[in-house]
């Protein structure tokens, strides 16, 4: 049976929780309400659980390792289930996006997301497939300030249908190729500033 790995990317903690750096949690947590999962697992450094969807076994993964060794924790359930660089879905936020819009890519660089430059490096290729959220940049904070930030009421109203919409996109590419749902998701909205 194929075995799929979508990784969401975060910072663990309640600390960190609700912050711009956190939307592959976000996702992951909004698949696992869909899917009536109560209980995530612990193993190797990460929460997680697993499903069969369309006779294919899903795991999906929230490194506890912080953000910029997500990588670490994920290459340790590659290795395990033997997963192929194909069947790998990372989930992310990126600066470089105003909110509101989605990029599914599937192969590309990091953009300086030191979470995706580290999952590169274990992987040893820039050539796996992504959802990028957008979580805008205040040109006026420092970036690590400004990515560590709680959301505020207005930017969770905004980010709540984009969070839902890439937990489509993650269901759909189960069974869906990768390019149909590129043309079907990314959606670009310019930014306001």
């Amino acid at each position: 049976m194929k075995v799929k790995l979508v990784v969401g990317l975060g910072n663990p903690g309640k600390a960190y929780a609700n912050t711009r750096h956190n939307m592959g949690f976000m996702v992951l947590d909004e698949i696992a309400n869909r899917l009536d999962v109560t209980k995530w697992k612990e193993r190797d450094n990460a929460l997680y659980f697993d499903t069969h969807l369309d006779f294919c076994r899903v795991v999906f993964i929230k490194p506890q390792n912080f953000i910029n060794l997500s990588g670490d924790v994920m290459i340790k359930f590659v290795k395990y289930l033997n997963i192929k660089t194909e069947d790998i879905l990372i989930i992310s936020d990126d600066l470089d996006l105003p909110i509101g819009s989605i990029k599914l890519k599937e192969k590309g660089s990091s953009g300086g997301h030191n979470g995706l430059k580290n999952i590169e490096n274990q992987l040893g290729t820039n050539e796996y497939k992504r959802i990028k959220i957008g979580i805008s940049n205040d040109k006026e904070m420092d970036t690590k300030d400004y990515v560590l930030g709680k959301l505020s009421i207005s930017e969770k109203k905004a980010l709540l249908p984009i969070i839902q919409n890439v937990a489509d996109a993650v269901l759909a590419s189960i069974t869906t190729p990768f390019p149909e749902l590129m043309s079907k998701y990314n959606t670009r909205v310019k930014n306001e500033k």
